[in-house]
């Protein structure tokens, strides 16, 4: 089941006996899972409320077992578990066995389950088979991925307007370029634009660049415009920028590399005229920036690039045994291109 189709579903109060909720975008699972616990009703921990984790998941099946006194239903929530790792026998025999008990009660005891709990599995990562597999056709398996920027400017379109605030979709995808493709960054920066603008309000791309914590990647973009505009100036401000929010000098340059060497395979990919999402393996999340590598491309030549990514392993080698600092040879790379 989509996200959207179990955000829908859950507005009628409907409630399955079995989930597995699993994926990288934590804020949405978490946001389904208050919905989940909300229909259920009054919770009273260890009569009709059970939470389970590594640590005690073993006592999954006898909390199974025991009946919910005074109410009609128990609710099971067991996060990160280990019973849906991909871990051979060997590896964690004890595990190993635990999964196969695990499964094979739900196998026998599903009318039991089904009558008497709501059990909701919530994982990070997830192996195909065993007792997946099960959940998948007897209850609900929902993967929370990264939304796709269209599905984020509709949500972020609804929560402004569920606060009376405007925002056009051009400031949302600017809010996106900026703060990233995560839920819970995204709301948080909205929460202070809201609160800035008030009912009524208006928010532009001022009052992003005034209120938001920008993303490292979107600072390096930034930076990057400015080497490719020959504007040493401004290059050399987004870098100390950097260096004042904390950000270690080492990471800046691991960054810059992996930026770098993103645009010269653009360039490269643009000459061979093949898809620049497949050279750069980018997610279904990140294709907004695939204009955005090729726009920067277009700024560098393919030997620049080559030389400036030379240059940054040339200054990692020689900071890692001391002939320089880190901070003095990013500032002598940036004034050399821009010379």
């Amino acid at each position: 089941m989509t996200v959207e189709a179990l955000e829908k579903e859950l507005k009628t109060g409907k409630l399955h006996s079995i989930y597995l909720l699993y994926g990288e975008e934590r804020f949405l699972l978490e946001t389904i899972l208050k919905k989940i616990k909300k229909s259920f009703g009054d919770l009273v921990t260890g009569i009709n409320y059970i939470t389970l984790d590594d640590t005690n998941v073993e006592e999954l099946i006898a909390d199974l077992q025991t009946p919910a006194f005074g109410y009609p239903k128990k609710l099971i929530i067991a996060k990160n578990t280990g019973l849906f790792k991909k871990e051979g026998k060997k590896a964690n025999p004890k595990l190993a066995v635990l999964k196969e008990k695990v499964s094979t009660y739900f196998k026998e005891e599903l009318e039991n389950i089904k009558e008497y709990t709501v059990v909701i599995f919530v994982e990070e990562e997830i192996e195909k088979k065993g007792l997946y597999q099960f959940i998948e056709k007897e209850g609900i398996v929902c993967q929370f991925e990264k939304q796709k920027p269209a599905q984020l400017v509709k949500r972020l379109k609804a929560i402004y307007q569920a606060y009376g605030v405007t925002i056009e979709e051009n400031t949302i995808h600017y809010l996106i370029e900026q703060v990233g493709t995560g839920m819970q960054e995204l709301m948080n920066e909205s929460r202070k634009l809201i609160e800035y603008a008030g009912k009524g309000g208006k928010i532009g791309k001022e009052e992003v660049d005034l209120l938001c914590i920008r993303q490292v990647e979107a600072v390096i973009f930034t930076l990057t415009d400015s080497l490719g505009k020959k504007e040493i100036t401004k290059a050399f401000a987004t870098f100390h920028d950097l260096l004042y929010q904390k950000e270690p000098v080492q990471k800046i340059l691991i960054m810059l590399y992996n930026h770098f060497k993103k645009l010269y395979l653009t360039k490269i990919a643009i000459e061979k005229k093949e898809e620049i999402t497949e050279a750069l393996n980018l997610k279904p999340n990140q294709l907004f920036l695939t204009h955005k590598y090729k726009a920067q491309a277009a700024y560098f030549s393919k030997d620049e690039l080559k030389k400036i990514l030379e240059e940054l392993i040339v200054l990692d080698k020689n900071s890692k045994i001391g002939l320089i600092d880190v901070q003095v040879g990013l500032e002598a790379v940036l004034s050399n291109y821009c010379s």
